[in-house]
């Protein structure tokens, strides 16, 4: 069974590759939205410092200044194996002890309002990947939430905290598994929240992370709430990458 799958032993037939002499930075923030790479690479101009090659094409790692702090940015994938295996390949580029991903996840909970950013406490191991990390259970506890809800708290930015539902099927959401979750006090479901903190917890990192809906899943059918070709409140409103800085800036002072 695949919730049977974890080794605890930290060297496995392929690790990643790690340059101990990369440069180091506050915190690794990751988006996975071109149209917010787009608007990073226009504004703050950072500084292409390595690539990250795969047989689907090659990701830029920039070196993003900005507060007197440096972060590592990139682009990453969809889904919690392509998504962990870009946060491995970045050690190769640099080095840190901190991780802040962002993007949408879609919402559960229709009592929720549009633009409150969504906090998760824990996830439902509804992937793989997560059990290659960490030791078998239904949930993994998402560590900093307390954290990123005190900088929401700090900076008057709503939000609301709950469980999240980590799936690799996103075409198989079906009703009865959404009210399971729904049960549970899930208030999001999103691909990838699971396995990064399984990650981070094997690797010793600290990880860092929120999530804005743009659709809402607890209705008759599948509403996107939003306009047409509006990014405004959808994972790709550059106004999220601004919450991300600001709180990759914040935990990057904490130990």
């Amino acid at each position: 069974m695949i919730t049977d799958a974890f080794d605890p032993a930290k060297t496995a037939i392929i690790d990643p590759p790690v340059d101990p002499d990369a440069p180091e930075v506050d915190a690794i923030l990751m988006t996975f939205s071109y149209e917010i790479e787009n608007y990073v690479l226009a504004k703050y101009r950072p500084e292409k410092i390595g690539e990250m090659k795969a047989a689907t094409g090659i990701r830029d790692v920039y070196l993003l200044r900005d507060g007197g702090k440096r972060f590592a940015f990139f682009k990453t994938y969809v889904g919690a194996p392509g998504c962990v295996g870009a946060v491995e390949d970045s050690f190769a580029v640099c080095r840190t002890k901190k991780v802040v991903a962002f993007g949408g996840a879609g919402c559960l909970a229709k009592e929720i309002a549009h633009g409150k950013v969504m906090v998760p406490t824990e996830s439902y191991r509804d992937e793989g990947t997560s059990y290659h990390y960490a030791p078998p259970s239904d949930y993994i506890t998402v560590k900093n939430a307390a954290v990123v809800a005190r900088f929401m708290e700090e900076n008057g930015l709503p939000y609301v905290l709950g469980r999240n539902w980590t799936t690799d099927a996103f075409f198989r959401e079906t009703r009865a598994n959404f009210e399971k979750r729904k049960a549970d006090g899930c208030i999001s479901v999103d691909m990838e929240c699971s396995a990064l903190q399984a990650l981070c917890d094997f690797r010793g990192l600290e990880f860092y992370t929120f999530f804005t809906s743009g659709d809402l899943l607890d209705a008759p059918a599948w509403d996107e709430r939003h306009e047409g070709t509006s990014l405004k409140g959808t994972q790709h409103d550059a106004g999220h990458f601004s919450i991300a800085l600001e709180l990759a800036k914040y935990v990057s002072g904490k130990s």
